[in-house]
């Protein structure tokens, strides 16, 4: 990722982020009237020179090219298609901002018990650090990362109590540095990345589920339930999402209404929408390759 990003990537990353993430949402809202640059650089808060730099930079594409994109897709067909809206933008191996290795998720084998138990006898490590997505909060087991969330509004404490309360009779101790480093093995560097997923059978089995869904393309909560053998379930698999722990590396990002909306996010759409773009550019950086 050092093509676009400075000394410290993650910073840079999440500086661009808190920009390119209401740019995404307001573009999206506006791109059948064919939306003034202008208007959008002065609505992030950004001249239109900036705008156009860190905009290009985060997403890979430029601000116009984007709204092409959702101009000249039909957003509905191509979701339900198990495509992204930026395919047409993208597939024409446009210069990526940078690559991220591949991540190899090994889970760590959990009992009902250690769900059930709600993280007693166990002592989670947490801490903030900067990730392409705003500031995360990362909690770690013993055996690998438990959960990952983002703050919002520069309210850690709320964040952090969201995370806790998965895990009420568990022991925290704080260690920003610990999170920094499984936050640049996560977007920087990549490699192994051990999980102690503790959630029930069920929740597991659809948090696997989750990460059988390709990166750059999406599913629907319905069509999970049939990867699973049980069509019906559906409700139950929207459930199970809504408690996934670890954002971005268990994608329910990737999972989308019957009618391809985004919704249903626990940490916001419009982190949503900007995961499913970001991952589009590397699905297509690496094609590219």
């Amino acid at each position: 990722m050092n093509q676009i990003l400075d000394k410290d990537p993650l910073e840079q990353a999440m500086r661009d982020y808190e920009r390119v993430g209401d740019a995404l949402k307001y573009l999206g809202d506006r791109w059948r009237d064919r939306p003034n640059y202008a208007e959008a650089a002065e609505h992030v808060g950004l001249s239109p020179h900036h705008f156009h730099r860190v905009f290009s930079r985060w997403a890979g594409v430029t601000p116009k090219r984007y709204v092409d994109a959702l101009a000249h897709a039909d957003a509905r067909e191509a979701l339900d298609a198990g495509a992204s809206v930026l395919d047409a933008a993208l597939d024409a191996g446009l210069s990526a901002p940078g690559r991220l290795h591949d991540l190899f998720i090994a889970h760590e084998s959990t009992t009902p018990g250690d769900a059930k138990r709600k993280g007693d006898g166990l002592t989670f490590t947490w801490g903030a650090a900067p990730t392409p997505f705003g500031e995360g909060l990362f909690l770690v087991a013993p055996r690998g990362l438990s959960a990952l969330g983002f703050v919002d509004g520069g309210d850690r404490d709320a964040a952090f109590a969201d995370l806790r309360a998965r895990y009420p009779a568990a022991a925290y101790a704080r260690d920003d540095a610990e999170a920094r480093a499984w936050a640049e093995r996560i977007f920087v560097h990549g490699g192994p990345l051990p999980l102690a997923l503790y959630g029930t059978p069920w929740q597991r089995q659809v948090w696997k589920a989750l990460i059988a869904i390709p990166p750059g393309e999406t599913s629907t909560y319905g069509a999970v339930a049939e990867t699973m053998n049980d069509p019906k379930a559906s409700r139950a698999v929207g459930a199970a999402v809504g408690r996934n722990p670890v954002s971005w590396l268990i994608p329910c990002h990737r999972v989308l209404a019957r009618d391809g909306r985004l919704t249903g996010y626990h940490w916001g759409v419009d982190r949503k929408r900007a995961m499913l773009t970001f991952e589009q550019e590397l699905v297509a950086a690496r094609g590219a390759a």
